[in-house]
């Protein structure tokens, strides 16, 4: 019956927020009869005139009436709490193997771009089978990212950097949509998701252009704007090297600790003064303004590429890059321009309905 009522299940998600909407819509149809049951029961045992017993319950029976069903009811509160809720966290937990994709929202298009480079502009391509982890930025207002077969949904903020993760179980072509209402061309703001077996998956993503994957980007960008001169090893500029930081504690005046993510990163660079590494001074500047999300993240990417091992220290210009997208790096050929351009511009999304 559920089956016939409910949208589309494309995804690990989607069976498990079904279920949690089944067992809701369930346990309140029982809630709601009983209590409707019991309004009828009442009103007829006990119309006027009836010579139904209405002498008070005893106190014992009362007193213990009473805390059976206020005990009932909070257990079946805190089992639906705990129930929806270990769902919910682990929607923002993704598998350590998981493919990335980053994906900048604008007015009015979706932006996305896997680690090895492949960029696309209102589609996103993925395995079947294989969980992918959104890290989704704005570039002006609020967005929502939302697929309603995965029923993946999760607000995408200028300024922040917010994840989610998927795993489609069905190929095929799938609705994306913005459902924050973010200007006047909102309603164009659609797409598709395109869930391919892995064979082909890889297949598309050899034939896309050649260009930079998303870290060496980065490492460019931290060339060109002037953070090697500071940061890179050997610089005669007493500021922290980046060498290893990734997703470690680092060291804050005030005795304060941090984890080197993607957050502290980014506020890092936009808002360098709020939190100043232990032992030195708060010189940086800020670059709000100067690099645009795009360029954070691919810095970020940067970063990370550079590793979590504090032995570690890369010379700039040869990270040990690590991509969780299937496929080796093709030979390049020198008939091809590495980093071939992706027009920004909104692509007519075409029809995103399942063949």
């Amino acid at each position: 019956m559920f089956g016939r009522l409910m949208p589309e299940t494309a995804s690990v998600q989607a069976v498990v927020t079904d279920r949690i909407f089944i067992g809701l819509t369930i346990a309140s149809a029982l809630i709601l009869a009983l209590v409707v049951g019991l309004i009828l029961v009442f009103s007829i045992r006990f119309r006027r005139g009836s010579k139904a017993n209405r002498h008070p319950l005893p106190e014992i029976v009362s007193r213990e009436f009473e805390i059976g069903w206020t005990a009932a009811t909070i257990f079946l509160f805190v089992f639906i709490f705990w129930w929806a809720a270990s769902a919910e966290i682990g929607a923002y937990s993704a598998p350590p193997n998981a493919i990335e994709i980053h994906v900048v929202a604008k007015q009015w298009m979706w932006k996305t771009q896997a680690s090895n480079g492949a960029r696309e502009i209102n589609e996103l391509h993925v395995p079947v089978n294989a969980p992918v982890k959104l890290i989704m930025t704005s570039q002006d207002v609020i967005h929502s990212f939302f697929i309603p077969a995965f029923r993946l949904k999760r607000d995408v903020l200028p300024d922040q950097q917010t994840e989610a993760w998927f795993q489609a179980t069905k190929t095929g072509t799938f609705h994306l949509l913005c459902t924050e209402y973010c200007g006047t061309d909102h309603a164009r703001m659609i797409g598709r998701v395109i869930v391919m077996e892995p064979e082909a998956y890889a297949s598309w993503l050899s034939a896309q252009p050649e260009g930079d994957d998303l870290a060496h980007q980065g490492e460019r960008l931290f060339s060109e704007r002037g953070c090697a001169g500071c940061h890179a090893p050997g610089s005669a500029v007493h500021a922290p090297s980046l060498a290893g930081i990734w997703e470690r504690p680092v060291p804050l005046e005030g005795g304060r600790f941090a984890t080197a993510d993607a957050a502290y990163i980014r506020d890092s660079i936009l808002q360098p003064k709020r939190d100043v590494v232990a032992g030195y001074a708060p010189v940086m500047p800020s670059y709000a303004g100067l690099l645009d999300d795009g360029e954070i993240q691919a810095i970020t990417a940067y970063i990370r590429a550079l590793g979590s091992e504090p032995a570690v220290v890369r010379a700039l210009g040869t990270p040990e890059l690590r991509s969780n997208v299937p496929g080796g790096v093709r030979e390049r050929s020198p008939a091809l321009v590495p980093g071939a351009p992706v027009l920004d511009q909104p692509a007519p999304a075409g029809p995103a309905l399942r063949p």
